[in-house]
């Protein structure tokens, strides 16, 4: 009954649908822009489209496709949406800024045993509507 229930929930399908088209579009983007083939891009964060973006707007429509864009339910989860964009197109996005910057120091000053740190990690605004209307488009169609 539950994996019966799971499997036919279709905002769960919407999201993930979205989240893979999303990193899979990275991972085609990369081979055509930057000519290399880069299987991280599955997972990684950063890049365009915005894959949480992509989520969480898709789990939002579809939510208010199947319960009614009235519905309490829908609030919550375009609230949510709201929450991780804004989330990705500013605070991580500053966080990556400050990585790349420390990144430049490390090497400038030979900074032994320190790691590179991670600069890709947020998105810029149009990355973050590109996983939104991606997201729409993938929760409407679910």
């Amino acid at each position: 009954m539950g994996f019966e229930q799971i499997t036919s929930n279709m905002p769960l399908w919407a999201a993930i649908i979205s989240w893979a088209i999303a990193q899979s579009t990275k991972i085609i983007l990369t081979l055509i822009i930057e000519k290399r083939f880069d299987a991280t891009r599955i997972v990684g964060t950063g890049g365009m489209p915005s894959s949480h973006s992509a989520l969480v707007v898709a789990l939002a429509f579809s939510v208010g496709k199947y319960n009614g864009f009235g519905s309490s339910l829908f609030a919550v989860a375009l609230i949510l949406a709201f929450v991780v964009m804004y989330d990705a197109a500013g605070i991580r996005r500053a966080a990556g800024k400050q990585a790349e910057i420390i990144n430049m120091l490390i090497l400038k000053h030979e900074v032994p045993d320190m790691e590179q740190l991670k600069e890709l990690l947020g998105h810029t605004p149009l990355e973050v509507f590109a996983g939104g209307i991606l997201g729409i488009v993938v929760g409407l169609w679910i």
